[in-house]
């Protein structure tokens, strides 16, 4: 019986380099975050989001509950600078235990 070797494997999501990006810093950029439905969540996120872009004006910010109300769907849209950036503030938001999703 002859032996079949598997193909190499190749990720579905490839790191792309910073120099190969498909945005054109500075751009908006739209992240939704996702978390329960209470103030402090929706404050979390804005100082978040202060603390990678400066400029975010809270009140651009878009709410969303869920059909039940206990969750809630924010879109913050930010002033892209960088992929750096954007890492960053994934990691800053993902990290927090108040956020359950970050899009």
């Amino acid at each position: 019986m002859a032996s079949t070797t598997p193909p190499a494997h190749t990720p579905a999501n490839p790191v792309i380099p910073p120099e190969e990006s498909l945005i054109e810093y500075p751009c908006a950029f739209p992240i939704k975050v996702m978390g329960a439905h209470d103030e402090t969540f929706v404050e979390t996120v804005v100082a978040i989001v202060v603390e990678h872009d400066p400029g975010f004006a809270a009140h651009t910010l878009e709410r969303r509950p869920s059909s039940s109300g206990k969750y809630l769907g924010l879109t913050v849209t930010v002033t892209a600078t960088s992929r750096t950036q954007l890492d960053n503030l994934y990691r800053a938001l993902s990290g927090h235990p108040l956020v359950k999703y970050v899009l």
